[in-house]
C-alpha cells in the first residue's frame, strides 16, 4: 500500500469494511428466512431472549427500529404465537414485550444454529485476528461516533 495518502487508504477502508459487512451480513439474513423471519423479527425475539421481557418502547431503540415499526412487528410475532404483550403493573401507558413459550422453545432451537452460521461467515480470521478485529473495529466505531455527534469533518 505504498505510495497511498491518508485519504485513499480511508476509502479504501470504507469499501473493505461494507463489503465484508455485507457479506457476514449475507450468511446470517439467509439463515433468519430460513425460519420463516425477517432480520427485524429475529432482532426482536433475540432481545427479549437474552434480556427478557422489554417495554415496546425500549425494544425500538435497541433493535434501532421506529415505534411504529416495532408495533407492527410485535403484532407480526405475536400472530405466530412467539410474543406477547402485557401492561406494566407500575404504569398503564407502558406495554411490555415477552416471549412467549413456544418463542422461547422456537428460539432455543435455532440460535445455536444461527450462532454457528455467523462462526462459518468469520472463520477467514484466527482467533488473535478476531481479537484485533474487535478492538479495531470498537475504536473506529466510537471515533466514528465522536465526530458525527460533534458535528467535524462535515
Amino acid at each position: 500500500m505504498a505510495g497511498k495518502t491518508n485519504d485513499d487508504l480511508s476509502l479504501e477502508l470504507f469499501i473493505v469494511l461494507a463489503r465484508a459487512y455485507n457479506s457476514v451480513v449475507a450468511h446470517s439474513t439467509r439463515d433468519i428466512q430460513s425460519h420463516g423471519l425477517n432480520t427485524t423479527e429475529f432482532g426482536v425475539l433475540d432481545l427479549l431472549y437474552h434480556k427478557g421481557p422489554q417495554p415496546l418502547q425500549k425494544i425500538g431503540e435497541k433493535v434501532l427500529i421506529s415505534s411504529g415499526n416495532i408495533t407492527y412487528v410485535a403484532d407480526k410475532l405475536q400472530k405466530k404465537n412467539l410474543l406477547a404483550r402485557r401492561a406494566s403493573p407500575d404504569d398503564r401507558r407502558v406495554i411490555f414485550a415477552e416471549l412467549t413459550e413456544e418463542g422461547r422453545a422456537f428460539f432455543e432451537k435455532i440460535f445455536p444454529h444461527h450462532q454457528q452460521v455467523l462462526v462459518h461467515a468469520v472463520e477467514g480470521l484466527g482467533m488473535e485476528e478476531k481479537r484485533q478485529a474487535v478492538e479495531l473495529l470498537k475504536k473506529l466505531g466510537l471515533s466514528a461516533e465522536d465526530s458525527f455527534k460533534s458535528g467535524r469533518a462535515e
